[in-house]
């Protein structure tokens, strides 16, 4: 029996081994191939482009690995799908894959090589057709990655898009869509582009995407209905811009590290009926800047168990804005937790629902009746924060000695009090609890302190069952040499050290 078993498994290790040295084999053909691939691998036709000419509408074209030249076009509806990742190489001119068929699958392909002008906006996929799926590709060395324009009913998800290595300033957008209604943008990741824009292209959902190291990680502008849920944007100069729409919900987004000329986690300009819950907003420059959100009469902008942390300023409102509200957020340890660009006050925005309001670290209230709440109003009124809405240069001597002897100053001649620029009327003593959000570990939860406590106490009993098991063999090796040295027989009792 155990020779049987070792003779299948020797059988089994040289197939193996053969399987291997087979595609090692087909790997060294196709990393041979730089421009024209094998005749064999295109099912007899020349190149990829005549293998998609000569295929039927609703074809579905399985393309070996491989490296095929582009610039390839496809004008019927099909499905390619890529195997082993095969690579469309560009020649550093125009478009790499032009795609003006409706209903046409596109996966599984490395696409690279575009060219370089940001006039023809040269792409690595153009779309310019509705009810396309672009899913699980490689764009590499592309001006733009994806691009959509006039595609509705379309699904980008799951790409990884890499842009350029050009100054900032001459990069095109890794994701671009535009007049491209109810498109779905999932699970994708983006790194060294410009922007990824979502413009005129309402009802199209974002969730679970990473866009990093550019300069807008998401911009939306006249574009109505979108959910943005469990994004990651983060070292980028803006992380979510939202301009001129309307029904917005940002909700379980981690929007980090956003810093540069403007420097904003969440900018909201002149947008109506806005949702953000639920977002940890990080080390930003400033957290949220709001300019005229909301701008239409009778709409509001709501902020609901969001976490502004370590910020430069937490939350930049202009004084104009109105009718936001705000509940169960934490605003914690900003070094300006509330600011208002230009001066003035916010006192026409609800800071507290339904009996309860935000946490601050830097409220200094008391609770004597127990129930969680302040009993007196939060109220941000330091003469330092006014003057920098101001002078915004005077930031410059944030945390020095200067502004505790302003603030103190203020405070000793009330005739320079500066009057509050927001009042909490219902203070959090305690942070709320936050949902969890993507890219960061979440709390520990009560199964997880079990068994750490469990571990601990396993350990403590071991410790405490060595050194028993220690003091009995000191105790043993005593008594033996007590009863050694006792001349009147054995040693009996107990023994005094």
């Amino acid at each position: 029996m155990k020779t049987m078993l070792a003779t299948l498994l020797a059988s089994g290790f040289i197939l193996l081994a053969l399987q291997m040295h087979a595609f090692a084999s087909d790997a060294e053909t196709t990393q041979g191939v730089t421009q024209t691939p094998q005749t064999s691998a295109q099912c007899g036709h020349a190149t990829l482009q005549a293998m998609i000419d000569a295929a039927k509408p609703g074809d579905t074209l399985l393309v070996p690995a491989g490296v095929y030249a582009g610039p390839i076009r496809i004008d019927k509806p099909l499905t390619l799908e890529g195997q082993l990742w095969p690579v469309i190489q560009g020649e550093g001119q125009g478009n790499v894959i032009t795609i003006t068929a409706p209903h046409v699958t596109l996966r599984g392909f490395i696409v690279r090589g575009s060219g370089t002008s940001l006039d023809r906006e040269d792409s690595a996929i153009r779309v310019s057709a509705p009810s396309s799926v672009i899913e699980n590709n490689r764009i590499e060395d592309a001006l733009f990655g994806i691009y959509l324009e006039r595609a509705a009913d379309s699904i980008v998800r799951s790409n990884t898009i890499y842009g350029m290595e050009l100054p900032i300033s001459r990069r095109g957008d890794g994701l671009k869509i535009f007049y491209s209604p109810r498109t779905l943008v999932e699970g994708n990741v983006m790194r060294n582009t410009r922007d990824a824009i979502l413009w005129y292209s309402p009802d199209s959902p974002v969730r679970g995407n990473d866009f990093a190291d550019g300069r807008y990680g998401l911009h939306l502008m006249q574009s109505d209905r979108h959910v943005i849920v469990e994004n990651i944007l983060r070292n980028n100069s803006v992380g979510v811009y939202v301009m001129y729409g309307s029904d917005f919900e940002l909700q379980r987004n981690l929007i980090i590290n956003n810093r540069g000329p403007s420097g904003y986690g969440v900018g909201l300009k002149e947008a109506n009926e806005v949702l953000l819950e639920g977002n940890r907003i990080l080390s930003n420059r400033v957290g949220v800047y709001s300019d005229g959100s909301p701008l239409r009469p009778g709409s509001t902008v709501t902020y609901r168990n969001n976490l502004f942390a370590y910020n430069e300023i937490g939350l930049e409102m202009l004084p104009n804005t109105e009718r936001n509200r705000f509940r169960d957020n934490i605003f914690l340890d900003n070094g300006q937790q509330v600011a208002v660009a230009g001066g003035g006050h916010l006192l026409r925005n609800e800071w507290a629902m339904d009996g309860r309001g935000n946490y601050w670290s830097d409220y200094a209230g008391f609770d004597a009746d127990g129930d969680a709440i302040g009993d007196l109003p939060y109220a941000a009124k330091s003469l330092y924060d006014t003057l920098t809405g101001v002078y915004p240069e005077l930031r410059l001597f944030q945390l020095s000695p200067a502004v505790d002897a302003l603030d103190l100053a203020a405070k000793a001649f009330p005739l320079f009090a500066p009057q509050p620029r927001l009042s909490d009327p219902a203070p959090l003593m305690q942070p709320p609890a936050l949902p969890p959000t993507p890219g960061l570990e979440p709390a520990p939860t009560t199964a997880n302190l079990i068994v750490a406590l469990a571990m601990v106490a396993a350990a403590l009993f071991i410790m405490w069952t060595g050194m028993r098991g220690l003091q009995g063999r000191q105790y043993a090796t005593i008594c033996k040499r007590r009863q050694d040295a006792s001349s009147d027989g054995p040693f009996i009792g107990g023994w005094q050290p």
